[in-house]
């Protein structure tokens, strides 16, 4: 008997590049025997992939001005979402959380009452915007799942430290790559014109949205001494600041005197957008303080880009030093420094790094084998069920 799958999103493309997260997980599901039904919302274009049940329920839910109207567009959505997903005979409900979410939390609950099977995939383990709330919802969040997916070993151990029953029914189950829904654009020429970036330089990018925890000071501090061997230089600076605020890093553009090194596209860039800033980029760097998993990173690998990445558990996991990537020592901006010489220094390496990564990347990370590999965690909701 096959599997009916609904996962039940509303983020969709408000969430960055998540939407295509969501299309290989579709995908890697058909490839193995499973119905499977996607509802997000209106600003998400339907993939169009063969035999993908594609529902656009969720609609004004993105209205900052007013979170009360917000509230009442996503209730709308997520009501006719979980039972059009019941009346289609679905039996499991998979949800994606990032740090913690009482709005996920609500659609679970709507979940239980339809007496259907939930699973959660956790990108995030901790909030890094909020941990007020966090250890009540999340609490609350494994204990309405039935099976918990996430990306890797660093992230599974956090999960089970103070919650050693959870490990009977949680999975790692790894991060695709982007390779089925982005093309890459080999003029690397034509994408910095575009940009406005002369073609004679070297550029660094820094991609996507701007956090502390993403660690885009430790870049910038790190770049006077990478300046002073490699002044034909260009840090592209390409994302959206949380809560709108780059005043922070302005300030530490002009007390580094770094600004005629730095553009700045400093806004939400389009979907339509990507491809350029990657062709554009001869290296992308990725300074964060921590991480779960990365959507960036695997982008990048994706897109043929060798990356620079901070020592963090959950990229070890990924990238192998001098092999795949390069990894600096978290927080340090003069390691940092010193591991971007060291790719500038050596051009052969960095194109040896960067065939490597996307070969990783092609090979390691198919959304076929996350497909079956999840069909089996949705296996154990039968198993636990019947015991």
């Amino acid at each position: 008997m096959r599997l009916k799958v609904a996962i039940i999103d509303h983020l969709g493309a408000h969430g960055s590049s998540h939407h295509f997260y969501l299309f290989g997980q579709a995908k890697g599901l058909l490839a193995n025997d499973t119905d499977v039904h996607l509802y997000t919302n209106s600003n998400t274009i339907n993939p169009c992939i063969d035999n993908l049940s594609f529902y656009q329920f969720y609609s004004n839910i993105f209205n900052r001005k007013n979170k009360i109207i917000s509230f009442f567009f996503f209730l709308i959505g997520s009501l006719k979402s979980h039972f059009h997903a019941r009346y289609k005979n679905c039996t499991i409900f998979h949800y994606h959380l990032f740090g913690s979410s009482v709005l996920v939390l609500f659609n679970m609950l709507l979940a239980k009452l339809l007496f259907a099977k939930i699973t959660i995939t956790i990108h995030d383990v901790k909030s890094f915007s909020s941990e007020s709330s966090f250890k009540l919802y999340s609490r609350l969040i494994y204990f309405f799942s039935d099976t918990i997916i996430t990306h890797n070993e660093y992230s599974f151990k956090e999960i089970i430290e103070k919650n050693t029953s959870l490990s009977h029914k949680t999975s790692i189950i790894p991060h695709g790559n982007y390779l089925p829904f982005i093309k890459i654009k080999e003029d690397q020429k034509a994408s910095r014109i575009k940009l406005g970036i002369k073609k004679e330089k070297k550029v660094l990018l820094f991609f996507g949205m701007i956090k502390k925890v993403k660690g885009l000071d430790i870049l910038l501090s790190s770049l006077p001494k990478v300046i002073e061997k490699h002044s034909s230089l260009v840090l592209l600076i390409a994302g959206k600041p949380w809560k709108d605020d780059f005043s922070y890093y302005q300030k530490l553009i002009d007390e580094l005197s770094i600004s005629k090194y730095c553009k700045l596209d400093i806004k939400f860039i389009s979907h339509s957008d990507v491809p350029y800033y990657y062709s554009a980029a001869d290296i992308v760097i990725l300074p964060y303080r921590k991480i779960y998993q990365s959507g960036v990173l695997m982008m990048s690998l994706s897109y043929k880009k060798p990356v620079v990445v901070s020592d963090l558990p959950s990229f070890k996991e990924i990238i192998d030093d001098n092999r795949t990537g390069y990894i600096f020592k978290s927080e340090s901006s003069l390691d940092l420094s010193r591991v971007i010489n060291k790719a500038l220094d050596n051009p052969k390496l960095l194109e040896e790094i960067k065939e490597n990564g996307y070969n990783l990347i092609a090979s390691d990370y198919k959304w076929e084998t996350i497909g079956k590999q999840t069909v089996d965690a949705y296996l154990k909701i039968n198993y636990f069920s019947k015991k």
